[in-house]
């Protein structure tokens, strides 16, 4: 654990170094375009090589994520004058939050809410919330000493909940220092997912919409405009979206290889291929009845959710699975509190 924490430590010096060179001399000597992008594959190569020294699920997930996926796409984006990194903001620690984190800046956000807040840790309503899925996820862990008694069907269930929750928690937490140092107004992260009444409102409104607000600049909309010339305006978005879904894949696919360390199996890519398709046909369908006809949402969400969590068992789950990540994702918790147990009398000291 103690040498982990150290190749963490390192990894974040690095890329904090690397994004003060992007600040510093990058955005302030070089045109942006194609010498940007050139000047930013040193710092590509870092973002991708140095998460690989993590084997931890809980550090080399999330930093693979950061950096592997949201970072390099910013940066891709900053260096084509696009995305949340342009126009660069003035203050360096502003520049780094940005990059590396998995917020958005509101760009016209209230005057009074821009103002620091009493409260250095959010609002009240907001950290009561996160407390509470903080103790669902300790139940939903605690409930894994059970594992081995309970329906397959229940530990899908679980597994799906704890994802959900852990990654709500974790964007939370990654925001705070934002939200509280800096007084930043930012755009949520998520809203409710499990209210979805399609996949459409699913995956384009509530879930993880930091990485739908990376691709949807990056993929979706360049991808179609250069379709709007080939097929024309109205059936453009189909192409775009299905790029969109294959990129969202192709990355899960990497992610999956920093946490497994094996040849990859495509099944993740598929599963956001089947979505991709499905969002089409759904697009297609409303545009069609015109509202005439729509499910309630009694009915819909249920039907959104039952649908995510029997193709995430079919696409989504195996390959965690058959490489043992769930387990060492859980082994992991017990292995952190036996940590901090044995360092805190180091820590009174």
């Amino acid at each position: 654990m103690e040498e982990e924490l150290k190749n963490f430590i390192k990894v974040w010096i690095t890329t904090i170094l690397c994004l003060c060179y992007c600040h510093n001399i990058v955005s302030r000597l070089i045109p942006k375009g194609l010498l940007t992008l050139i000047s930013l594959l040193p710092v590509f190569y870092l973002f991708i090589t140095t998460p690989l020294t993590l084997h931890s699920f809980h550090l080399c997930g999330p930093t693979t994520f950061f950096l592997v996926w949201l970072g390099i796409f910013k940066l891709l984006l900053f260096s084509f004058n696009l995305g949340p990194l342009s126009p660069p903001p003035p203050s360096l620690f502003h520049f780094i939050s940005i990059a590396c984190l998995p917020i958005k800046i509101k760009q016209n956000p209230n005057p009074k809410a821009t103002q620091k807040p009493r409260n250095p840790i959010g609002l009240p309503n907001k950290s009561i919330v996160v407390a509470v899925k903080a103790l669902l996820l300790g139940l939903i862990i605690h409930s894994y000493e059970y594992r081995p008694h309970l329906h397959p069907y229940v530990i899908l269930a679980l597994y799906c909940c704890h994802m959900y929750l852990a990654l709500d928690i974790l964007l939370a937490l990654s925001a705070t220092p934002a939200r509280a140092l800096f007084g930043f107004e930012l755009e949520p992260q998520s809203d409710e997912p499990y209210l979805s009444t399609s996949l459409q409102d699913f995956w384009g409104r509530r879930w993880n919409l930091m990485v739908t607000n990376i691709l949807r600049p990056s993929v979706y909309d360049p991808i179609r405009r250069v379709s709007a010339r080939v097929v024309g305006r109205r059936l453009a978005r189909l192409p775009a979206v299905m790029a969109t879904f294959g990129v969202s894949g192709l990355m899960h696919e990497v992610i999956y290889y920093y946490l497994t360390r094996v040849q990859p199996t495509w099944e993740v890519t598929w599963f956001f291929v089947l979505h991709g398709a499905c969002v089409v046909v759904e697009v297609e369908v409303k545009k069609a009845v015109k509202g005439r006809w729509r499910l309630h949402p009694v009915v819909s969400r249920p039907l959104t959710l039952v649908f995510l969590a029997v193709t995430g068992n079919w696409l989504f789950f195996p390959q965690l699975i058959r490489n043992g990540v769930d387990t060492k994702a859980i082994g992991e918790y017990a292995i952190m509190v036996d940590f901090v147990k044995a360092n805190l009398p180091h820590l009174h000291r």
